[in-house]
């Protein structure tokens, strides 16, 4: 089973780039962070052509989340996450496929630091580590997926000092990351590669595709029942370089 999570910032935008890479990597499940569309604007008839069911939750310009399985329709069980009623940004779902449950998430970017921002951003987190607990708790065989806008250390973030007052790198956000691998989940990209620099999204200013000034931002974190039947794990780094592309390239995992 082949899982991957991309942050395609902007789906519409980016269809073509998203089917190219569906048709040449073929994964079993797709995690969708920022779609920047509404519901209505979500592009399923054109996904399910391409051999995917898909799950959603749009927001229209901003934010946005889906889950996409080939050949099979994902069980929806929350299309939201748990903690605050009144929190209507589009930044997390859930859903079953093919006996694996899949939570797919999109995490507050929290700049500008300091403010409210980074307090909703660490608000946020912290109710993602509550959900979390419950997940692990249940035994289930789990899948935390997604854009978690967090540099877990500083060898996941190239040679600099421009970010230095960023949110994505500052010790209470890495902490909180640091707090969901003390539950007991696997950082997959880490299990596989535990002594190597790994990136997952460049940004779009000063040359950072094409200097390697990456980040490590995107992660799938897998729960008790998984984490031995982990066998690869890789970045699809080439199609950041795609004319077009989104800013981050997909993460994938084969269980």
């Amino acid at each position: 089973m082949k899982i991957a999570t991309f942050n395609i910032n902007g789906i519409n935008r980016r269809l073509p780039n998203l089917m190219h890479w569906l048709s040449d990597s073929a994964p079993d499940v797709v995690c969708l962070q920022e779609l920047k569309a509404a519901d209505r604007q979500f592009p399923a008839t054109a996904l399910a052509d391409a051999g995917y069911g898909a799950v959603w939750r749009g927001e229209s310009s901003w934010n946005g989340v889906a889950i996409l399985a080939r050949d099979a329709e994902p069980v929806i069980t929350r299309d939201a996450l748990p903690g605050d009623a009144e929190d209507r940004q589009a930044r997390y779902i859930e859903a079953a496929v093919n006996g694996v449950l899949i939570g797919c998430l999109y995490a507050p970017n929290g700049n500008p630091r300091p403010g409210p921002k980074f307090d909703y951003k660490l608000r946020w987190t912290r109710r993602l580590l509550d959900h979390a607990q419950d997940l692990w708790s249940s035994g289930l065989p789990v899948v935390l997926a997604g854009d978690y806008n967090i540099v877990p250390e500083p060898r996941d973030i190239y040679a600099t000092t421009s970010y230095k007052e960023n949110a994505l790198v500052q010790p209470e956000s890495r902490a909180l990351f640091q707090h969901l691998l003390d539950q007991g989940w696997s950082d997959a990209i880490r299990q596989k590669y535990p002594d190597q620099t790994v990136y997952t999204f460049w940004d779009y200013m000063r040359n950072r595709w094409q200097r390697n000034a990456g980040l490590r931002l995107d992660h799938l974190l897998l729960s008790r029942p998984l984490i031995r039947k982990l066998k690869s794990a890789g970045v699809d780094k080439a199609v950041r370089g795609l004319e077009g592309a989104s800013d981050h390239a997909p993460v994938w995992i084969t269980l």
